[in-house]
Formats: structure tokens, sequence, C-alpha cells
């Protein structure tokens, strides 16, 4: 019997910096109400889904944005989407900035967790693949300071069992390394969940314009999703926010590496698409079957360097 399950992306239009967490959860509720309608077991939110993207401002003190942070998930404030996931039986993804207090030292990482039909969490993902940079660049048209404010992700690329199938998380620029990808699909992951917020614009000018940068959001994606038989639903932040231009494009890709459900707003919207998981066997047990076709003792450099190596001159 196929294991089919109702997906729900769940884009979010701009949250600007004035915007109450208590608003921005009334609007997730909203947009999970009208996946239930829509007979979604499975929601997937953006990255940092409560707040507007706080790491394109520079604060000599990183404490000042503080204020982000959610020190306890859920929280006070987020509750209310809990407990209205456990009325209607739906899961879903929520992306977040998370302060972790280990032992008295405080941490600071761009969070996920993927919460089940009861409302309790599953499991947590902390983004591994931080982009930008530590201090502000006056060269850059825009700053990016994710390596400022948050730590790389300390607990690498696990997958749960939830819902009847193998869940694996990952958070925006995760998507572009196809390390992020193997790591799932060596793991057996039929659903790959990853939200993100990406600027339209890139951040160095004239490089790379708005057309090929969707392109490669959603070449990252699908290659991914095709090269591990996995489904993958990738959701945005997007829209204006605070002045500075988001990109939207969520989608829902199947094992074939094929967009089934495109969103074309940049918008608060929801699509939708029914995930077979057992069609993620085909690939896995023919051209990825990892067991019979691949070469590990080839792959060493992948995990033995960071940088590159060129031939000598």
């Amino acid at each position: 019997m196929p294991r089919k399950i109702t997906v729900g992306g769940a884009q979010l239009g701009p949250i600007q910096r004035a915007e109450s967490r208590t608003d921005v959860v009334r609007r997730l509720i909203d947009l999970l109400e009208k996946a239930h309608r829509r007979g979604c077991s499975l929601v997937v939110f953006p990255e940092l889904a409560l707040t507007t993207f706080f790491p394109r401002w520079y604060a000599d003190d990183i404490a000042e944005m503080d204020v982000y942070f959610e020190r306890e998930m859920p929280s006070a404030e987020t509750q209310p989407l809990f407990d209205r996931a456990r009325e209607l039986g739906v899961g879903f993804y929520l992306g977040y900035a998370e302060l972790d207090d280990q032992g008295g030292t405080l941490h600071r990482y761009n969070t996920a967790v993927l919460v089940d039909q009861t409302g309790s969490i599953v499991g947590k993902y902390r983004k591994v693949h931080l982009p930008g940079h530590k201090e502000f660049d006056d060269s850059l048209t825009r700053q990016h300071l994710e390596k400022r404010y948050f730590e790389p992700g300390d607990l690498g690329f696990p997958v749960w069992r939830s819902m009847d199938g193998v869940m694996g998380m990952c958070i925006c620029n995760d998507r572009r390394w196809p390390e992020t990808w193997r790591s799932l699909g060596m793991r057996g992951v039929e659903l790959v969940m990853l939200g993100y917020n990406t600027p339209t614009g890139n951040q160095h000018g004239g490089m790379e314009p708005p057309h090929q940068r969707m392109f490669h959001n959603h070449l990252s994606i699908q290659a991914g999703a095709y090269q591990n038989a996995t489904w993958a639903v990738a959701v945005a932040k997007a829209g204006v926010e605070d002045g500075h231009e988001l990109m939207g494009g969520s989608c829902i890709v199947s094992p074939q590496g094929e967009i089934v459900a495109l969103a074309s707003t940049v918008e608060d919207e929801l699509i939708v698409a029914d995930c077979d998981l057992d069609l993620c066997n085909f690939g896995k047990s023919t051209i990825f079957n990892f067991a019979a076709h691949r070469r590990p003792e080839h792959y060493k450099i992948i995990t033995e360097q960071a940088g590159v190596t060129p031939p000598k001159e």
C-alpha cells in the first residue's frame, strides 16, 4: 500500500522588524489551518520563521540581537502554534534562531525543529553551512552576518522515523552543498524539509542576477532530491522585508527531481502535494543504490580537507 503523505509548503511573505511574535504566530496558525483544510498532515515553514531576517544588520555587541532568539521551544509566544497543530493533527517544520545555554555558556544557532502530529518535538537540526561574513564590509551592497550571530551547527545531518517515513532537515545555504543531501541520503531519507531566506539580489552587486539566483535555488534542490531519491519541500520567506527583497520560489520536488508544486507569489501562500514516499524506492534500488555503486575509497578528499588543492603548474 502506498505511503502517501500530503505536505504543505507554507511560504511567508515578509516579516517586518516591528511585527510581534504574536502576530507572526497568528499568521503561521492561519497557514496551518488552511493546510489542514486541504488535507495536509505535515506543513513546512521557512527559515527564521518567527522574525525578520536580522543578520542583515550589524551590531558591535551580538547580544543586542538576542531579542530575535528563542531560549526555549515552545515558548509562551509559540505555544499556540503547537497547541493548534496538536488539535488539528498536523505536524510541522519550524525554523528559528536558538539561544542555547550550555552550562552557563550561551550558544547561538540557526535552528529548525520537526514537530509530529501530537505537537511533540521529534528532532532538531542546526544549520551547518553558514554563509556571509563576521564583520561589517562596506564593499558590499548589503550585509549578510550569519557568521557573526550564529555558530555552525553541531548536530550533523540526522534523520528521524516520523509520519510513516524517514524525515530529514536542512536550512537555506545547506541546500547548495551536495554533502548535505548525500549525508541525509546515506541515512535513507525519504523527505527533506528546508526553509530559506534568500535575497533576490546578490550582495556582490551585478554578480548573479535574480533569474540566475532562482535557477540556482531550484537547481540545487532538484539535483539533491534526484541524486538521493528523496522528496524535498523547500519553503521561502519572501517579499520586501524592511526594505530588502527576498526571493520566493517555494517548491515541492519529487524523487525524480521534478517540481510538482511551485509558489506563484512572494506573500503568505500555501503549496500542496501528495507525496508517495514509496516513489523513493526506485532510485534507491537502481542508479542510486549506494551499497552497490558507491566507491568511498575514492572520496576521501571530500572529508579530509576544506580548501582546494589544484595540481602544480
